[in-house]
């Protein structure tokens, strides 16, 4: 079974049903039967939109507002992922989002750090690993802001979380930008990116989903190491220059783009074209709940669609090996590990 790597999966769009339903149990929550679990978690194949995707992460954040419940919603996504042979991932989640009944953002991330170390230290016991080698999945935190209203102030506090806590191999590792991308354009952050950039906080941005070329150009500009999505850079070839020139790789998620209407089928998903241009890609999840996916869906998907071979497989992942928000030194760890 080959060795794969998610680096853009959300925390609140990935929690398994068993989990959701540990969470509720946890906190005195009716447990609904799983039909109606499902329908509240993830879409069905006639999703209209973006807007109808995101309805689905009101329960699962709704179960995310405890310190007990985040340290165990990373524990058991990172345990998922590795039972699924992931090499390596990048878990995603907005701080500001798990504040609803008192945490603070530093809570929030300090929850999240524990459940990631408790995941580790039974995998290294489990594995026998020795100090300074790195088990056979390894994981780290993304922490994301937030397009919207009125939140400027939450953004902030997520880049200066970010700053406290940043590692470049073993935590938090950078920051993003999510959210309605076609309601709160990419270029109201530019004072946002340029203190996470002061603060030397690496950072990929969701650009180029529901919003045309121009909102990629402007994560560029911001000085963007990754594109969150990013398909519709095909739509200006000198942006698709630039990102080749840059070397910046984007984040694909194949199955999130037909849910959201990005292509109506498969078989129209762009990645030849981008792939053509000499932009390095990845192959990810987005949210393996919502979508009902997991990484090597994704990859089979697209490889099999496509017709790539072995070859381009390994393409794929080492590309997501050399965007990881890693050191060289845990790059190479990684790739011992293949």
């Amino acid at each position: 079974m080959e060795r794969l790597v998610d680096l853009h999966v959300h925390l609140d769009g990935s929690l398994s049903l068993e989990t959701v339903k540990e969470l509720a149990a946890r906190q005195g929550i009716e447990i609904q039967n799983d039909d109606i679990l499902i329908k509240k978690l993830q879409v069905s194949k006639d999703c209209r939109d973006l807007n109808e995707y995101l309805t689905k992460f009101e329960y699962p954040l709704m179960l995310l507002q405890t310190i007990d419940s985040i340290e165990y919603a990373v524990y058991s996504l990172m345990k998922r992922q590795s039972e699924q042979n992931l090499l390596y991932s990048e878990i995603r989640f907005a701080p500001q989002l798990h504040t609803k009944k008192g945490l603070s953002q530093e809570e929030v991330v300090t929850a999240s750090l524990k459940g990631r170390q408790k995941y580790f230290d039974e995998l290294r016991q489990k594995e026998n690993i020795k100090e300074g080698d790195i088990p056979s999945f390894y994981s780290n935190i993304i922490l994301c802001c937030m397009r919207g209203n009125g939140n400027e102030m939450e953004n902030e506090e997520t880049i200066r979380i970010a700053a406290e806590f940043l590692s470049d191999s073993d935590g938090v590792v950078a920051v993003d930008l999510a959210g309605a991308e076609a309601l709160f354009p990419t270029s109201d952050y530019e004072k946002l990116f340029a203190h996470a950039r002061a603060e030397g906080i690496p950072f990929t941005i969701h650009a180029g989903e529901a919003a045309g070329p121009e909102s990629i150009r402007q994560a560029v500009d911001y000085g963007t190491a990754r594109i969150g999505h990013g398909v519709n850079c095909i739509h200006d070839k000198n942006l698709m220059n630039i990102i080749a020139e840059k070397g910046i790789t984007l984040e694909l998620c194949p199955t999130s783009n037909l849910n959201t209407k990005i292509v109506n089928d498969i078989k129209d998903y762009p990645i030849d074209k981008i792939i053509n241009n000499k932009i390095k890609v990845t192959i990810n999840t987005d949210n393996m709940t919502v979508s009902g996916t997991d990484e090597a869906s994704e990859m089979k998907l697209i490889c099999d669609t496509f017709g790539y071979d072995g070859n381009m497989r390994r393409i794929f992942v080492d590309n997501a090996i050399d965007a990881a928000f890693l050191s060289n030194e845990m790059k190479e760890k990684l790739r011992g590990n293949l």
